[in-house]
Formats: C-alpha cells, structure tokens, sequence
C-alpha cells in the first residue's frame, strides 16, 4: 500500500514539474512552439521585422506566403536569430507590409509609388501593384493637368503718373511682376518731362494660347539694360 501511495505522489510531482516548464517556455500553458508558429521575424536588408504569420498570408499568390510556408522551391535562408533574410529596401519594406495588415497604402513624402510599385513586384502582391499602378496614373495626369497652363509676360511702357492707375486697375488674371526704370531724367521744372518706366506683368493662360510674345527692338534694348541693373 504504502508503494503505491509512493508512486502516485511520483507522478503529481513529475506533473507539477511539466507544468512549470510550460509555464517558462510559453504563455501560461501555450508551449514556445505554438508563439513560434504565430509570429514572424524578417530580416530586410538588415533591419528587422515582427509580424504574424496570418499576415504574411494575407496573399496566397505571394513571395512572403510561399516564405512562410517554407516553399522548397524558394531556397530561403535566415540569420542567427532564425529570422528570414530577404535582400530588399527596409524602408520601402514598411509600406508592404502595412498594407498587408490593414490594406491601406500609407508611405512617408521621401518615398515614391515607383518604389512601392517595384517592391510589390517583387513581392507579387497583386492588390498593391494595383494601388500603385493607380496612384502613379492618377499623379501624372494631375502634373499634366498643371502643364497645360503656362504663364505669359507683358511688358506695358508708360510714364510715372500712370503707374498707380494702371497698377490699380489691373484685371483678367494679369499680376505685377516688376518696375524697370528706363533711364529718363525727370524734370522738376518742367510737367511736361516725366520718368519712363516698363512695367513688367503676367499672367496663366492655356497652352492653346500662343500670343504674341515676339518684343519690339525698344523693349529689347531696355530688357538687356535693365539685365545688366
């Protein structure tokens, strides 16, 4: 009697024992192996990430799908802390990921939607390559949108008391850029003599519009001299 007493209390002991390695090895009774096949590290371009391996299997058609499910065909390698090492940008390697946790793309203004666009390439994250395919044509056609304005200069020639006047009552889009003193003198003594000015002004107009920009010999002469100022 008193053996069998002695070989139960054997067990409980052998048990309490198991179930504290669990205890250090996990989190409560989950084993380290369990955390290891929920979480990812990556090691790009010597920076590391943690995610989830659920995450990295957001797209079954990608690289990072094929990473962790261990694709012989991938011949993937990992570094001393077991994580994967992919030879990739680690700052463009942020945005790819994001998305693939909550499907936005969110980058930083030192980053381009080229660079996105050639990571998730590479990764062959087929919604991100659209996104980015999207946003570039959306990009470019705003900067076309803004070229086909272009701005035209006007140089109107005039005396002194009708600078205010003119400047005052100027309209249709047309801005003051510049006052270029033509070199006249002006006479105190005499009303009849007044300082000549160019006055320089512009304005945005459609690339359909092709004024006549071509100045008259006078104006290229007070351009040059007024060049030299």
């Amino acid at each position: 009697m008193s053996s069998q007493s002695s070989i139960c209390e054997d067990e409980r002991t052998m048990n309490s024992e198991s179930i504290d390695v669990n205890m250090v090895n996990g989190c409560g009774f989950t084993s380290s192996n369990s955390f290891n096949n929920k979480w990812v590290r990556l090691n790009v371009g010597g920076s590391l990430f943690m995610t989830t391996r659920s995450t990295l299997c957001k797209d079954p058609k990608s690289f990072l799908y094929r990473l962790v499910e261990e694709d012989p065909s991938l011949d993937s390698d990992k570094d001393e802390t077991g994580a994967y090492l992919i030879d990739r940008d680690p700052s463009y390697f942020g945005p790819v990921l994001n998305f693939l946790r909550h499907g936005k793309l969110i980058f930083n203004k030192d980053l381009s939607e080229e660079g996105v666009l050639e990571e998730a390439e590479f990764y062959n994250i087929t919604d991100l390559i659209k996104i980015c395919k999207q946003r570039i044509l959306e990009r470019n056609a705003h900067l076309n949108k803004n070229d086909l304005k272009k701005r035209v200069y006007r140089v109107i020639q005039c005396h002194e008391e009708e600078l205010t006047q003119m400047v005052s009552t100027m309209s249709d889009g047309w801005k003051f850029e510049q006052l270029i003193n033509t070199g006249s003198s002006y006479n105190y003594n005499n009303d009849g003599d007044q300082a000549e000015f160019l006055c320089v002004v512009s304005r945005e107009c459609p690339n359909s519009v092709q004024p006549n920009n071509e100045p008259t010999d006078r104006a290229k002469i007070i351009q040059q001299k007024a060049s030299r100022m």
